[in-house]
C-alpha cells in the first residue's frame, strides 16, 4: 500500500507556498537528493517523492486536484510519532570523518494504540529432521499446541514441516477446532535432512490463501540445522514475501545452525531471529514472538534514511522492540510491525566530513517511515524528520545526548565489540579478535553481565587456541550482547 504524500512536507514548504519558493525547495532538494549526485539508496528512494510532490505542486492543475482530494486524507489526526536525537548537537569543524548517530524512536499515539490490533495469519515450519529428535522436537510441538490455545477464532494458522522434502500438516484455517489442530501437530516425526527453502516455499503458498491487509501475515522458522545449496532460494523467497507484506521471524536451537543466514533472512522481511540455547526455551520465545505479533499498531512498515551527499550512513540497527541489524541496501528498510504496547527504535550510524563546511546549520539527512495502521481505522500512515547539526568552530563541552541515546550507544558497543572480533578472524588477525573479545569480558563485568562476561572471556580462550569462534561462543555473544539493548530506557529524552 502505497501512503498518500503530503507533498508539502516533502518539499519543505507551507500550503500557502507560492510558485518561485516551490521552484526554490525543489532545486535545494535536488543538490541533496538528486541520483546525479547522491547515490546513497535512501536518497535514491526519496527524491523519487520529491520529483512527484514537484510535478503536482508546480502545475496549478494538478495542485488544485491536489488539495482537494489528497490533502483532505492528510487532515486525520496522526497516528504514529517518529522522533529523532543526534548524539551530538555541534560538530567541530575539522577534516576527515566524524562519526555521528541518530536515536529514532517510531511510536503509536497513545490515544489509538488500544484500538488497532489485527487477527493474525500465521504459519508455523518446523524443522522435524533428525536432529531434531527428541527433546527438541518434543518441547517444538509443545510449544507450537500453546499458541493454537492462545490463538483466536479470528486468527488463521498453518502448521508445516519439513526435512529433505516439506509437507503440510496444519492446512491454513481459523482456530475453531483448536483440538484437532493439536492432534495434527502431535503427529510430527523426527527423520532426514535440512531443507529449508522447501517448508518456507509451502508456508508462504499456505499464507497467500488468506494473505490480507487487515491480517498480521507471518511466517515463524524453528530450526536446529543448517540448509545445505538453497541459501539464495530462500533469500530470494524472503524478498518476494516482503513484497507481498509478509514477514519472517526465525529461531535457531542449539548450536548448528547458521546465525548470520537466519538474520539476512529474517531482515530481509522485517522480522526477526532467536538464538534459543536449550529446548525447554523454545516455549518462551515462540510466546513472546506471538505476542508481540498480537499487538501489532501497524504493519508492512518500512523506514528511508537518507543521507546528503556530503554524509555516509554506515550502518542501521534496530533497538527494540527486537534487537538485530537491518540491511541498508536496499531501501526502504523493512521494518515490519509496529509494537502498539513497546516503543520501536532504531540506531543509525553516519559518517561526515564538515571540513570545508561553513558554521552553522548543516544538513544530515531525512528519515522517512510509513506503515499501515490496523484496526478499525485501518489507512498508510508516513512521518518524516529532517536531522541536522549545527558546525562549530570548536567542540561544545555542554553539549549532552539524551541520556537514552547514552545508553543505547553503550550497548551498541557491546555488540560491536563481539562484531569486531568476528571480522578480525575474517582477517586472519587472532590477537585482535582476542583483544576485542578480552576487552568486551571487561565491559560486560563492569555492567554487571557476569554469565556473558565469562563467555566472553571463554571465547577469548579459544579464539586464542584455534583461531575460531566457537558454534556456541558465537552464538551466544551475537545474541546475548544484542538483547543488553533492550534495556535502553524508554523516555522522551
Amino acid at each position: 500500500m502505497d501512503c498518500p504524500l503530503d507533498f508539502y512536507r516533502v518539499l519543505g514548504v507551507s500550503p500557502n507556498a507560492g510558485d518561485d519558493e516551490i521552484k526554490n525547495a525543489y532545486r535545494l532538494a535536488a543538490r541533496r537528493f538528486h541520483p546525479d549526485v547522491n547515490k546513497a539508496p535512501g536518497a535514491v528512494a526519496l527524491f523519487r517523492d520529491i520529483n512527484a510532490a514537484y510535478e503536482t505542486l508546480s502545475n496549478p492543475l494538478k495542485r488544485g486536484q491536489y488539495d482537494q482530494t489528497i490533502m483532505q486524507q492528510l487532515q486525520r489526526a496522526p497516528a504514529l510519532q517518529l522522533q529523532a536525537y543526534l548524539s551530538r548537537s555541534y560538530i567541530p569543524r575539522q577534516s576527515g570523518d566524524q562519526l555521528l548517530y541518530a536515536f529514532i524512536k517510531i511510536r503509536p499515539l497513545l490515544e489509538m494504540s488500544m484500538s488497532s490490533s489485527a487477527p493474525l495469519n500465521l504459519a508455523l515450519v518446523i524443522d522435524r529432521s533428525k536432529s531434531m529428535a527428541g527433546r527438541r522436537l518434543q518441547n517444538v510441538k509443545a510449544a507450537a499446541r500453546r499458541i493454537v490455545d492462545s490463538c483466536s477464532r479470528e486468527d488463521i494458522l498453518s502448521v508445516v514441516a519439513f526435512s529433505d522434502r516439506a509437507e503440510v500438516v496444519v492446512p491454513a484455517q481459523h482456530v475453531i477446532e483448536p483440538l484437532q489442530i493439536n492432534s495434527l501437530i502431535s503427529t510430527i516425526r523426527a527423520d532426514g535432512a535440512t531443507a529449508i527453502f522447501a517448508g518456507l516455499q509451502l508456508a508462504m503458498a499456505q499464507l497467500e490463501r488468506n494473505r490480507d491487509t487487515k491480517y498480521v501475515n507471518h511466517i515463524i522458522l524453528i530450526t536446529d540445522g543448517r540448509t545445505y545449496g538453497d541459501e539464495q532460494e530462500c533469500l530470494a523467497l524472503a524478498s518476494r514475501a516482503h513484497s507481498r507484506g509478509v514477514s519472517i521471524s526465525g529461531m535457531g536451537i542449539g548450536e548448528d545452525w547458521h546465525d548470520s543466514f537466519l538474520d539476512e533472512l529474517a531482515g530481509a522481511t522485517g522480522g526477526a531471529s532467536a538464538y534459543i540455547s536449550r529446548p525447554e526455551m523454545v516455549d518462551r520465545f515462540l510466546q513472546e514472538r506471538v505476542r508481540s505479533l498480537a499487538t501489532a499498531y501497524a504493519e508492512r512498515a518500512t523506514l528511508v534514511v537518507a543521507p546528503t551527499q556530503e554524509v555516509t550512513l554506515d550502518d542501521v540497527i534496530r533497538v527494540s522492540p527486537e534487537p538485530m541489524p537491518l540491511p541498508v541496501i536496499p531501501q526502504p528498510i523493512p521494518l515490519g510491525a509496529i509494537d502498539g504496547l513497546a516503543l520501536t527504535s532504531v540506531m543509525a550510524q553516519f559518517r561526515l566530513d564538515v571540513g570545508d563546511a561553513p558554521s552553522g546549520s548543516f544538513y544530515i539527512g531525512r528519515v522517512d517511515v510509513q506503515g499501515e495502521v490496523l484496526g478499525a481505522s485501518a489507512h498508510c500512515e508516513r512521518v518524516s524528520h529532517d536531522l541536522v547539526v549545527e558546525v562549530a568552530e570548536e567542540a561544545h563541552d555542554e553539549d549532552e545526548p539524551p541520556p537514552e541515546l547514552v545508553d543505547a550507544l553503550s550497548k551498541l558497543a557491546m555488540y560491536r565489540l563481539q562484531d569486531r572480533a568476528r571480522e578480525a578472524i575474517k582477517r586472519g588477525d587472532v590477537e585482535e579478535a582476542t583483544r576485542q573479545l578480552e576487552f568486551l569480558a571487561t565491559r560486560l563485568f563492569e555492567l554487571g553481565e557476569n554469565t556473558l562476561g565469562e563467555a566472553a572471556l571463554q571465547e577469548a580462550r579459544n579464539v586464542a587456541q584455534t583461531s575460531a569462534f566457537s558454534d556456541e561462543g558465537s552464538k551466544t555473544l551475537r545474541y546475548g550482547t544484542r538483547k543488553l539493548m533492550l534495556s535502553t530506557g524508554d523516555n522522551d529524552g
